[in-house]
């Protein structure tokens, strides 16, 4: 009867070890096979250039953007926030790999429309950037300040294409990097091509647990020298309260279209420098 006993207690003692080690091996796998880095940047923008930020599938994000008057108008115009412009976009995910969105700005009444697909996420001890394309087309309905006798409809709509590469440096410091294509096909100066190219940096550098400084620019390859306009340079604050992120910053460009805040750009120096914020709300 004991050896009864014994080999009854074996065979059920037996299988519920095995099992129990073949459910630790299998958690062990999920973790090491879950290894993508997280919270790269914590909005979908830094400031103008877009991030590697995408939304979650099932989000929508609710963002509202201000820039004021140059600021160079002084106390007259309360350096700036006599005038604003606006910016309303809807951005969904409609699953964790893409994401679109559609936005209307008061500035040259603009509507665009975008979308964002991710290619490769950061991995600990593995791949080691994230990397996100991004495109987007602008149509501008308003009529152009200027007498243009060629001036046709197909001439309002823009193009943009992004390659987004960043890296997680620490949990401080997040940098980016973006090779940028966009074409107008209207431009102002004669000897500007419609086609353009440029090199996008950002980054953000984590000041709290609620804070970031961020710093994005983008350097134009092939500005026509007859082209008045200067790279564009944004510095602000990220202010993550909840289900929101706030963003504050200062840039040399009111447009806040993607293809938009490229062109345009007054010059630090001179003073032509807006206030504005990014309002996010998910929902």
């Amino acid at each position: 009867m004991k050896r009864f006993y014994s080999c009854l207690l074996f065979f059920l003692v037996f299988p519920m070890s095995y099992a129990q080690e073949e459910l630790l091996e299998e958690l062990q796998s999920e973790l090491q096979e879950n290894t993508s880095i997280t919270s790269v940047f914590k909005g979908l923008k830094i400031v103008n250039l877009e991030s590697t930020k995408l939304a979650a599938q099932g989000d929508l994000y609710f963002v509202i953007a201000h820039r004021f008057s140059s600021v160079k108008g002084g106390f007259k115009e309360l350096y700036g926030l006599d005038g604003a412009k606006i910016r309303f976009s809807f951005i969904y995910g409609f699953t964790d790999w893409l994401t679109a969105g559609l936005s209307r700005s008061s500035m040259d009444k603009t509507y665009d429309v975008s979308a964002k697909l991710k290619i490769h996420n950061q991995e600990k001890n593995g791949f080691p950037v994230s990397i996100v394309a991004f495109g987007s087309m602008a149509y501008k309905s308003a009529n152009p300040d200027f007498s243009y006798v060629r001036f046709k409809d197909k001439h309002r709509l823009n193009y943009l294409a992004e390659l987004l590469i960043s890296r997680k440096m620490n949990d401080a410091l997040s940098l980016q990097i973006a090779p940028i294509y966009w074409h107008e096909n209207f431009t102002p100066f004669d000897s500007q091509e419609n086609s353009q190219y440029g090199l996008g940096f950002g980054g953000r550098y984590k000041l709290s647990k609620r804070w970031t400084l961020n710093i994005d620019y983008v350097a134009h390859a092939n500005r026509a020298a007859q082209n008045t306009y200067v790279n564009p340079l944004s510095i602000g604050f990220d202010i993550e309260t909840g289900g929101h992120v706030f963003q504050l910053h200062f840039t040399n460009s009111q447009q806040m279209n993607d293809s938009g805040f490229l062109n345009g750009n007054g010059d630090w120096a001179s003073g032509d420098v807006f206030f504005g914020f990014n309002l996010s709300r998910v929902f």
